[in-house]
């Protein structure tokens, strides 16, 4: 694959090193150098780390293995931060936390060592990858399917069975939940749902799921629920007064619960099969919901790779179960755009009774006629 002509830029800062992106972005500071390990870096976690402003990322893993298209590093390249790829995942144990490093071309360096060499990205290089990704997409999808499949024979008792849902103190009989992942577009569909009145309105029961608890906080208001194995989310989230429920495995192991105990947190652990995601649908479904409304969730097939094949079974069945019930916040925010609120009905009322004032002190007939209708009662 051809490269551009132009020299990439050298870059020097301090290394931020962790196998998992998410907790990474937590500690970073701009412009330090985050060392990761994201094989197919999905969007969500490049909007992250755009976020957080790194002067470069080293990636031990390739950030596009062509499996699909995802367009994680393109974000990363657009905001003008430097991708260094596949420099193998020895890079992890060579660079402590706090090193200097150095990005020099393809190169790595610790002082004057060179520790990793990779690929530098350039936008070109990226969007070629992402091409050649989408036409094996078709491939790749019947091999995503037949393994997909063997994850459903596994874990139908999701659809079939009637779960332990355990018990958090909060009646959701009849009423509208709103679950919060902080995935794609999370914060633009929860600010469409503030501006078009529904929560006002409908004041629905609020879960956050991880880290969809601080986009709740974000907005200005308090998560009912927070659910997730809780790696992601903040203290001031915790301690805001949700009631919280830990994801454990089946085995009963719940390794979240251990930071709640440390905290003095009351929590349920629920051990269940799926994403957290997954059983905050089931919790609200078990629990009677009138409906549940999604932000930030998987829907299209590409946030679907982006969560990974091992956890797609689990989503496509709480989805079966509970889509009756379950709708997109795009699609919520669409139908009250245009509903009449209460509040604007008030004013429009107003309004008139203050036109009608207005015609009756400028208009001689009608103070005539009012002065008649005064006269004939006190007479």
């Amino acid at each position: 694959m051809a490269r551009s002509s132009r020299e990439p830029e050298t870059v020097t800062g301090v290394a931020r090193v962790d196998r998992r992106t998410k907790r990474l972005v937590k500690r970073v500071q701009p412009g330090e150098i985050m060392i990761i390990d994201h094989a197919d870096l999905d969007r969500v976690a490049a909007e992250t780390i755009v976020e957080a402003q790194p002067a470069a990322v080293v990636n031990a893993a390739p950030s596009i293995t062509g499996r699909y298209p995802n367009v994680g590093p393109l974000l990363v390249s657009a905001a003008g931060i430097p991708l260094l790829d596949e420099v193998g995942s020895e890079v992890l144990d060579r660079i402590s936390e706090g090193d200097v490093v150095t990005l020099d071309g393809d190169r790595l360096l610790l002082g004057e060592a060179v520790v990793a060499t990779g690929v530098r990205q350039s936008m070109q290089d990226l969007e070629a990858r992402l091409e050649a990704a989408r036409e094996s997409m078709g491939e790749q999808l019947e091999r995503f399917a037949e393994n997909t499949l063997e994850y459903l024979t596994k874990e139908r008792h999701l659809l079939l069975d009637d779960p332990e849902v355990p018990d958090i103190g909060i009646d959701m009989r009849g009423r509208h939940v709103l679950i919060v992942v902080r995935g794609a577009d999370y914060k633009e569909d929860l600010e469409t749902l503030h501006r078009s009145g529904y929560l006002a309105e409908m004041r629905p029961l609020l879960v956050g799921v991880d880290g969809g608890a601080d986009a709740l906080l974000e907005l200005g208001r308090v998560p009912d629920v927070i659910i997730g194995d809780m790696d992601s989310v903040s203290e001031r989230a915790l301690r805001s007064g949700a009631r919280l429920v830990v994801h454990g495995y089946r085995d009963g192991r719940a390794p979240g619960a251990a930071r709640l105990e440390a905290l003095g947190l009351d929590h349920v652990v629920w051990p269940a099969t799926g994403t957290s995601e997954d059983i905050a649908m089931l919790l609200a479904y078990e629990k009677g919901a009138e409906l549940i409304v999604a932000v930030g969730t998987h829907s299209s097939m590409v946030e679907f790779f982006d969560k990974g094949r091992a956890g797609m079974a689990s989503t496509f069945l709480v989805r079966m179960k509970v889509g009756p019930i379950l709708v997109d916040a795009k699609g919520v925010s669409r139908l009250y755009q245009h509903r009449i609120r209460k509040g604007d009905l008030a004013m429009l009322v107003l309004s008139a009774v203050f036109t009608l004032i207005v015609i009756t002190l400028i208009s001689e007939p009608v103070r005539l006629v009012l002065r008649g209708y005064w006269l004939t009662l006190t007479s």
